[in-house]
This record gives C-alpha cells, sequence and structure tokens, in this order.
C-alpha cells in the first residue's frame, strides 16, 4: 500500500551507495512508473494524483525519489544526471516486470527517454512515455546557455552556482560537475527514438521549459505514435485540477 512506509532500494556501492525511497501501489495492466522533476519528489501533486487514478482503476503504479531527493538519501550536489538515471533504471528492474508506462516531468521527462533508449538498446519494451513539459538536455539548453558570461566563470571558478528557484525558498544549486555530466547526456543533437508511443504535454506560458522546446523535442521523435498536447495558458507546473485531468487521460490512454 502506498499510504505505508516507503520501501528502499539501495543503488551504487562503496561510497556512491544510497538508499532510494519507492513506493508501488500493486495492480494490473502494465506498470506506470512516475519519474519526477528537478528537486521534486513522489509526493508531489500530479504524482499523487496519478496514485489516486490508479487506486480507482486497480493499476498498478510506482513512484520513487531520486537521490538527495524527498526520503532517499544523497547529498544533491554531489548528484547528476548519471546517477539520476542510475536510479530509475535500478527502480524499473527492480519493480517493473511488464513492459513500464514511463510518465515524466520535466527532468523527469529526460530520464524517461534515456532509460527507454537505453532499455530499446538492450531488448528490453517499453509501452509508452507520457512527458510534462519534458527537459531534455536543460543541463546544455536551458541552464548552460541561459547564463550571462560572469556566471559562467563563476561557475566554473567555484564548482557550484545559487540559482533562485520559483518553487522553493532557497535556491537550487546547480554544479560544475552536474552540467559537464549532462553533456554526456545530451539527446537533441539527432534523432530521438524510445521506441514506443509518446505523448507530449505543455504549456505555453511555460517560462522554464518554453514550449519552443517541446517543439525541439517533437522534430526529432518519430512522426509515428507521437503526440503533442499544447495548452496555451498553462504553467510549467500543468497541476491544476484540468491539467492533472489531461494528465491521467495521456496516461490511461497509453495503458
Amino acid at each position: 500500500m502506498t499510504d505505508a512506509a516507503p520501501e528502499f532500494l539501495t543503488v551504487g556501492t562503496g561510497e556512491a551507495a544510497r538508499r532510494i525511497a519507492v513506493r508501488v501501489r500493486e495492480g494490473g495492466g502494465p506498470p506506470v512508473v512516475w519519474l519526477g522533476g528537478f528537486r521534486s519528489d513522489m509526493t508531489a501533486t500530479k504524482a499523487s494524483a496519478l496514485d489516486a487514478w490508479a487506486a480507482q482503476t486497480g493499476r498498478r503504479l510506482i513512484r520513487f525519489d531520486y537521490a538527495a531527493h524527498g526520503a532517499s538519501s544523497g547529498t544533491f550536489t554531489e548528484c547528476t544526471i548519471s546517477s539520476w538515471l542510475e536510479d530509475a533504471e535500478a527502480v524499473l528492474a527492480a519493480y517493473a516486470i511488464e513492459a513500464p508506462i514511463l510518465v515524466g516531468s520535466s527532468m523527469g521527462g529526460w530520464i524517461a527517454c534515456l532509460a527507454a533508449r537505453n532499455r530499446a538498446a538492450s531488448g528490453q519494451a517499453t509501452a509508452g512515455l507520457v512527458l510534462i513539459a519534458p527537459a531534455l538536455d536543460f543541463t546544455e539548453e536551458l541552464i548552460w546557455n541561459r547564463l550571462s558570461e560572469a556566471a559562467r566563470a563563476m561557475l566554473i571558478r567555484d564548482g557550484v552556482l545559487r540559482k533562485p528557484s520559483d518553487y522553493a525558498p532557497e535556491p537550487d544549486p546547480i554544479t560544475r560537475t552536474l552540467i559537464e555530466d549532462g553533456r554526456r547526456h545530451c539527446m537533441l543533437g539527432g534523432r530521438v527514438d524510445p521506441a514506443c508511443p509518446v505523448h507530449i504535454l505543455q504549456g505555453m506560458r511555460d517560462t522554464d521549459v518554453p514550449y519552443m522546446h517541446a517543439l525541439k523535442i517533437l522534430d526529432r521523435l518519430p512522426a509515428e505514435g507521437t503526440v503533442l498536447t499544447l495548452i496555451a495558458d498553462g504553467d510549467h507546473r500543468l497541476s491544476r485540477p484540468q491539467d492533472i485531468a489531461r494528465l491521467v487521460a495521456a496516461v490511461a490512454e497509453m495503458a
């Protein structure tokens, strides 16, 4: 039951080992796996709404917190896209026995695409992707490329830059390691093929992940099986009742 305390999965070895908090709602059908955004956690509005939908419809739903997020252990400034992808893939290996539907929000959209691509390369199927304001390559496209020369110099010199956040009282710590590691995983320089259907939900008033970014992703995805829903008055969160309804409908259709 997801109302109980989360269970923990150990990911990594030695000093890099961390305890990843996971909540599983038992049910049928392809497992739906929630991949949250940067500094978000599995109790946030959209994840909780999907859990309620799963409870009502008898679907299997898996939620987890990346290292240094929510109930999981870890130090945020030591984490990278590589480590968070490793967390996601470990959860999929342990809990998603059937081909999963990956639901990725913001950074989670990037992680979902990377995981689906890696699964396809190893002969594992993914049933589908539902991506909310997917922030593919955000460390480069949406952070580094937006920084002033002075801010870039500070980040390189100090190893960390404190970036004000609209979603938390304290600033986001952006590390040089995060930026450099992100470059290893950039996808938008070529074709993006997760080898499964994709439905993108994107707000046109999103200032964090502009809708033009979603159009760039769309251009790199296969046309077959790909859907983009633009919400003219939607922001980055897409957490209003009408937005939640669209999300649940997209996941239900994919399922």
